[in-house]
């Protein structure tokens, strides 16, 4: 029975990185994914003068509760949305000049509703060329606080990035949010900010963050569970079965609801205390799913949706036209390039069963878009792909591992 041994998680480490920037003390994380996306976040803070201290298996960072150690700093955030979305929100606490850029990729992204939010705090931010986009600057004297509305409903990572600001505020922060997407990445920043000694009050649709600080810790990082549904999906297309330690009940990360998608396909899956089992039994079945909380494993299960035995239809995830591409279109090019026929709307997809044939899949270099059909690769042969390494954003060696998995599951 294969066992994958899958890479922390993104979404976790770069979190993990600003608490412990921000916490009063030296923090330890444990098995911090190392990719471009969490290298190109440390990259940054060690611009804003933080201590970043590396081995294999953890890194330490020397945390300012003041914020940055240098009075000005031009940082490049790469492709990242976390890291282009939350330095600027941990500069704003500090005092300085800060600039940040990003990827032409990171650039075309929105960042408006965080940088309003942070403006509406009494934050001096302009944005350079496009309003609402990389690149900007901030010219930092620290955040009051008080109470600021906020829409996330194209990114729970603005909410994220307040909550995380909240207790380097003055007096902390009552966060009204009109609209949420991916609230279960919400969960894992409330829960990761009480391990590091802040606890968030939630009173209906406002967040309540009181002022005071984070203390450092040592913090173990979970497996991604977004990386994990590849492997998941793997198990249930061919018949095979994946076992991944580390992501069982007591998981932060809302994906790993995928493999209860899986579950009503048809595929057995059982998650304990250790970690999560998913065995194909030859069967997947088609379905219609609300993915809105679990919008990045969209692509992965379009990409098995033509080995099932009706229509696959996926909802409410208009928010994947705004990630490294727009996902959604992506995946229905790359599936009419296979065969298949595929319906779409504003905020979902439709896949018709289909035998797929052979062809180049177009990546639009977004990592999750290989990964995913990679999962269509054990299928059908002959799929290839533009830009296989864009992998490197959050799993550098995932052609190696997705390879090794392939010789142990079904034919």
């Amino acid at each position: 029975m294969p066992v994958v041994d899958i890479p922390g998680s993104k979404s976790v480490t770069a979190r993990a990185l600003f608490l412990a920037a921000a916490a009063d003390g030296v923090t330890t994380l444990r098995r911090p994914l190392r990719s471009d996306d969490t290298e190109g976040f440390a990259e940054g803070l060690t611009r804003l003068g933080y201590r970043v201290g590396r081995t294999p298996d953890a890194w330490q960072i020397d945390g300012r509760p003041q914020g940055p150690a240098v009075a000005e700093a031009d940082v490049y955030c790469r492709d990242g949305a976390t890291t282009a979305r939350f330095l600027p929100t941990l500069a704003a606490a500090g005092h300085g000049s800060f600039r940040f850029d990003a990827s032409p990729q990171m650039r075309r992204r929105p960042l408006l509703p965080l940088t309003r939010a942070l403006r509406d705090l009494g934050v001096d931010l302009r944005h350079e060329e496009a309003e609402g986009h990389h690149p900007l600057r901030i010219e930092a004297s620290g955040v009051e606080g008080g109470e600021v509305v906020l829409d996330a409903g194209q990114s729970s990572q603005y909410l994220t990035a307040l909550l995380l600001l909240g207790p380097l505020t003055r007096k902390g922060l009552r966060i009204r949010v009109t609209d949420l997407v991916s609230a279960p990445y919400v969960e894992i920043t409330i829960a990761m900010m009480r391990a590091f000694g802040v606890e968030v009050r939630r009173e209906g649709t406002v967040y309540v963050v009181p002022p005071g600080g984070y203390t450092a810790t040592t913090y173990d990082i979970e497996p991604d569970a977004s990386t994990a549904s590849y492997f998941f999906a793997a198990a249930a297309v061919t018949g095979g079965e994946v076992t991944v330690p580390g992501l069982g009940t007591g998981a932060l990360q809302g994906d790993l609801a995928f493999v209860d998608v899986l579950r009503r396909m048809g595929a057995e899956v059982t998650t304990d205390a250790h970690g999560t089992r998913v065995r194909g039994t030859g069967e997947l079945r088609g379905l219609t799913v609300n993915m809105r909380d679990i919008s990045d494993t969209m692509p992965t299960l379009a990409a098995l949706a033509p080995f099932a035995s009706g229509p696959v239809r996926i909802e409410d995830v208009g928010n994947t036209r705004v990630k490294e591409c727009d996902r959604l279109e992506a995946c229905a090019e790359n599936l009419r390039r296979l065969g298949v026929e595929v319906v779409t709307g504003d905020d979902w997809i439709e896949i018709r069963p289909e035998t797929p044939v052979g062809a180049e899949i177009k990546s639009y270099g977004d990592h999750r878009i290989v990964m995913s059909f990679a999962v269509t690769g054990l299928r059908v042969p002959g799929i290839s792909f533009d830009d296989p390494g864009c992998v490197r954003k959050t799993f550098p060696g995932f052609h190696e591992a997705f390879g090794a998995l392939r010789g142990q599951l079904p034919a």
